[in-house]
């Protein structure tokens, strides 16, 4: 039998170990998201931990998974604004190359985030929580310099090289703690465990702090270049700290996520308002205000120089002199001229039901009269609660008041559509197509209203409408829906088998896409053309469905068979 020393020394050998090991996990859980301080240096190995195909796979993946649980709120209108804000944003950024996908989630907690593969989400509460399209832009711009400067990429580098040093350090301050010996051991050594994570977590702070802060400048000089106000991300900050610090009675909801990620202080708030004062005494803006969440915007008269035109308005010499453009909007018009109406449609599509949507505008209009935005978006609400009926002769107002509007015709045509009004819906979207040939929203809307009629007819027109974007949409998982409907209706299978597995394989299912695939190649009736892309898709989804069965991922619907 060992002396009681060894039996001593044993057991704290063990309980080291064990203590390692756990220290090893948190710290891992704590390097995971942090970020490198500083811009990329020449010579930095960050790239070389990930190919832009592989960052780009990882958030694709990604994507397939939020849209498998329905988080995503995937609408051609919604798509089109956000697309359009946030590539005008990407191209306009210091890295104009880089590729980009935004996507809206239905959550409405306020938050944004940036990944890997340039894949930015914006949460639906976020650009309901905004007064303006620029603070919109603002978030955006800061998660695009998120990923223009690597800091993810950076993060992980970091981790790398950080994490086995301070596992060395608390290891070795854990073991003079044991040999101590005594009661005072154990507080020693959670002493000592505690001080190492109270340092990883500050260094986290302080990286994120430096990236955040590298994030607003960047993201400044974008909004800035955009023809965005560059005071809007300030702007946007203290509305969030006005929440926060109002919120102890939970007023606003759980504190937004946003916050949490991206901590807001008087010092940031300042200094994104000093640099967007610069940029616009720079630009020759003649008024700065910076709204106050507790008070009336304070502004001040700019005496920086203004460019000089001529009286006649002409910015283009090589315009006929009867060609007049407005100088003044050209300046101050920025923005997409769609965020009111954007943010209408999402407060009802990430309502959790229609009902829910109409009570919330009823709300609204206690409060005052609804803007035409508003009953834009209370007239959506009827229309998806089934109301189509009441729903008509609003829309058809606002289209008279604002004759041509894509937006306002297409609600009327679908609410036409379901009040038994086929001809004039559909006369409605072939003149949009008119106008617009090869509009994503346009030739959707339309093909789902012809889905919804279930003939061969519709069906066909259906197809006729989409075809025209097939080449295009290989990574459309509505498109995919839709074209597969509009086939299956139209007395075409095998197009419909095959939009069917791409949308299941887009929707975060592989394995059921690949089932779907190999089912519809032993169809007797394919053609060469058809069997030669059956296979092909069937080849390029096979070693994704074999490592994810090796990791001992399945199908959940499958696996019930």
């Amino acid at each position: 039998m060992p002396p009681r020393t060894a039996l001593e020394g044993t057991y704290s050998l063990r309980r080291i170990a064990l203590l390692t090991a756990a220290i090893t996990l948190a710290v891992a859980s704590l390097c995971a998201p942090a970020q490198e301080s500083s811009l990329p240096d020449i010579g930095s190995s960050a790239g070389e931990l990930l190919t832009p195909s592989q960052q780009g796979e990882y958030g694709a993946m990604m994507l397939a998974q939020l849209r498998h649980y329905d988080y995503l709120l995937e609408d051609p209108l919604i798509d089109s604004w956000l697309d359009t804000l946030g590539t005008r944003l990407a191209a306009n950024s210091d890295r104009p190359r880089q590729p980009f996908t935004f996507f809206m989630l239905r959550e409405r907690q306020i938050n944004a985030f940036a990944t890997l593969g340039g894949y930015i989400g914006v949460n639906s509460g976020l650009v309901l929580a905004a007064e303006r399209e620029d603070e919109v832009a603002g978030v955006i711009a800061h998660e695009i310099a998120h990923v223009t400067q690597q800091h993810v990429l950076r993060g992980v580098e970091r981790a790398q090289r950080d994490q086995l040093p301070i596992l060395l350090a608390m290891l070795g301050a854990i073991v003079a703690a044991q040999a101590a010996g005594g009661n005072s051991s154990d507080d020693a050594a959670q002493a000592a465990m505690a001080g190492a994570m109270g340092l990883m977590q500050q260094r986290q702070i302080d990286y994120t702090r430096s990236n955040e802060s590298e994030a607003d400048r960047l993201g400044i000089q974008t909004l800035n270049r955009s023809d965005y106000d560059p005071m809007a991300m300030a702007d946007f900050f203290a509305t969030m700290q006005a929440r926060s610090r109002s919120n102890g009675a939970n007023y606003w909801g759980e504190a937004p996520d946003w916050l949490m990620t991206h901590p807001v202080t008087i010092t940031r708030i300042t200094e994104a308002k000093d640099r967007a004062q610069r940029m616009r005494r720079e630009s020759g803006t003649s008024e700065v205000c910076v709204r106050d969440p507790d008070g009336p915007a304070q502004c001040r008269r700019d005496t920086a120089a203004k460019p000089q035109f001529g009286s006649d308005g002409v910015l283009n010499p090589l315009l006929p002199k009867h060609i007049t453009t407005d100088l003044s909007a050209a300046v101050t018009t920025g923005t997409t001229g769609r965020f009111e109406y954007a943010r209408e449609r999402l407060r009802v599509f990430s309502a959790n039901t229609p009902q829910d949507a109409i009570r919330e505008y009823e709300r609204i209009g206690n409060g005052g009269k609804l803007d035409d935005a508003q009953r834009y978006g209370s007239s959506l609400a009827r229309l998806r609660a089934n109301q189509a009926a009441t729903a008509v002769p609003v829309l058809a107002e606002l289209l008279a008041r604002h004759p041509g509007d894509s937006w306002l015709t297409l609600a009327l045509a679908e609410a036409e559509a379901k009040t038994g009004k086929a001809a004039a819906a559909d006369a409605r979207f072939e003149a949009l197509l008119r106008q617009t040939p090869n509009n994503r929203a346009v030739a959707l809307t339309y093909a789902q209203v012809l889905g919804e009629r279930n003939t061969v007819d519709a069906g066909k027109r259906a197809q006729a409408v989409l075809r025209p974007l097939l080449g295009n949409s290989g990574d459309d998982a509505v498109f995919q829906r839709v074209f597969a409907r509009a086939c299956e209706i139209a007395g075409d299978p095998i197009r419909a088998g095959e939009a069917y597995a791409e949308a299941a394989y887009l929707g975060g299912r592989p394995e059921q896409a690949l089932v779907q695939l190999n089912t519809l190649k032993k169809r007797s009736d394919l053609d060469y053309y058809a069997r030669a892309r059956i296979e092909a898709r069937i080849a390029a989804i096979t070693p994704t469905v074999l490592e994810l069965k090796r990791q001992g991922i399945r199908d959940e619907d499958l696996r019930r068979r």
